[in-house]
């Protein structure tokens, strides 16, 4: 399902003027924001999101087309041109269609930001097999799927930019989080290989890590426990849940702060995909509030 590009006015002038930015988990968070940052920097825009239930372990709120068509209007409101999709990023010949639809309707791509994905918590000997699965599936194989769907068209090319989106938890270890640190920091692997393939091509290929961000995706109650039994050496604390979880997620941010906004994050992608940093491939970069100064490198 797609909408057509829209605009309200010529947005003139920014780093990414003329270019069309392929946002996956565009509908609300980090997509959203990335979605609208780039639509500031003068870049077209199409949003594309599963708008519903990706999964059944999601334990937090699920976005709706009512998500994608918001961000959407924020996006015009740059006045850039916006288009939506709906679909699910497990489903590679899907992906290869809307990408053939949209390079054929409205121009080459020229970024990806690969946001989309998502998250559970469960103890590791408590997994079932959509935990582990689904969290592969959808954020390592579904990003991987959104590099293969574009990637051939950005070699022919000569020239593209791609931006995946890793996580904290792809640097270290996660009391019962294995499933998401290791799809996470599957990532980061996938992220290097294709830079070391496609720099001949003149395409650059990058990771975002970002910290804890202000999102549904962190801001609910499993997340809240996972927080604490970690402050607590795997206790199971009391209630009040997010009173305890921001005190002790303050604490352990150097920045002293328990998430990072969405916006907060946004200018990392705009700068992979300017051309200021065309010289720059196979690399991470950590918007964590000071998070990243735990991990080992």
């Amino acid at each position: 399902m797609n909408t057509p590009l829209t605009s309200t006015k010529k947005n003139d002038e920014g780093r990414l003027h003329g270019k069309l930015a392929l946002v996956t988990g565009a509908a609300r968070g980090i997509g959203r924001a990335v979605a609208v940052a780039f639509a500031r920097e003068g870049a077209n825009v199409v949003g594309l999101d599963i708008a519903g239930r990706a999964s059944a372990i999601q334990r937090y709120a699920i976005p709706a087309e009512a998500d994608l068509i918001e961000t959407g209007e924020r996006v015009a409101q740059a006045g850039v041109q916006w288009r939506q999709e709906i679909a699910d990023i497990r489903d590679y010949a899907h992906l290869q269609d809307i990408v053939a639809s949209i390079e054929r309707d409205s121009g080459p791509i020229d970024i990806l930001a690969a946001v989309a994905g998502i998250q559970s918590f469960k103890p590791l000997l408590e997994l079932d097999d959509a935990d582990w699965q689904d969290q592969l599936d959808i954020n390592l194989t579904g990003t991987l799927n959104c590099i293969r769907a574009v990637a051939p068209a950005m070699t022919q090319r000569k020239r593209g930019r791609i931006i995946v989106t890793s996580s904290t938890q792809g640097r270290h270890g996660m009391r019962d989080g294995a499933a998401y640190s290791a799809s996470k920091w599957g990532l980061l692997g996938l992220m290097k290989s294709a830079a070391l393939e496609f720099g001949q091509f003149g395409i650059t290929v990058n990771a975002v890590i970002p910290g804890l961000i202000d999102t549904e995706l962190t801001r609910n109650e499993s997340r809240y426990m996972q927080a604490l039994k970690e402050a607590n050496g795997g206790r199971i604390p009391d209630p009040p849940l997010e009173q305890k979880a921001v005190q002790a997620l303050t604490l352990k941010t150097p920045l002293g702060v328990p998430w990072v906004d969405p916006s907060d994050v946004a200018p990392a992608y705009v700068y992979l995909a300017s051309d200021d940093a065309r010289m720059i491939t196979g690399a991470t970069f950590d918007v964590t509030g000071g998070d990243s100064a735990h991990n080992v490198a």
